[in-house]
């Protein structure tokens, strides 16, 4: 099983028309910074002093807040992180997981011009801040140590 791809403007219809959930997979800092509205923070990977590590607990972190059925949007930055993510979430067996393009950002080509609109740019529902229950810090404090 893989996960299907799709625009920012069908992801948001998933979350709004069709019970979806969008986990944000960014950093802390990008999701504060702002992230689609009523989006969770599970990122896929931290920013370190000397760059990007994974995040261990990504998976742990969605399967002890979502079944396997539940589902899901991810999404990140570009559209980059989010592939991995849906990659990761199908081979732990989640059975519906779709990965947003173009991310919150937009995707870019190789000379950095935007080639597909992202969440923000497409105009759809944004929010900034770590909101209560759907912040990393929320999610990360409900998981077993």
């Amino acid at each position: 099983m893989s996960s299907r791809r799709l625009s920012p403007r069908e992801c948001h219809a998933l979350v709004t028309d069709e019970g979806y959930t969008l986990i944000d997979v960014r950093t802390v800092p990008e999701f504060e910074a702002g992230h689609p509205d009523g989006s969770v923070n599970i990122p896929i990977s931290h920013a370190t002093a000397t760059g990007m590590a994974p995040n261990p607990r990504f998976v742990d972190a969605v399967a002890a807040r979502f079944p396997k059925d539940a589902k899901l949007v991810v999404a990140c930055k570009a559209g980059g992180r989010s592939m991995k993510a849906a990659a990761a979430l199908v081979s732990a067996g989640f059975t519906d997981v779709v990965d947003q393009r173009a991310g919150y950002s937009g995707a870019t080509d190789p000379y950095g011009r935007v080639s597909e609109a992202g969440w923000a740019a497409e105009g759809l529902p944004v929010a900034t801040g770590a909101p209560a229950g759907r912040s990393w810090a929320d999610v990360a404090a409900g998981l077993p140590d």
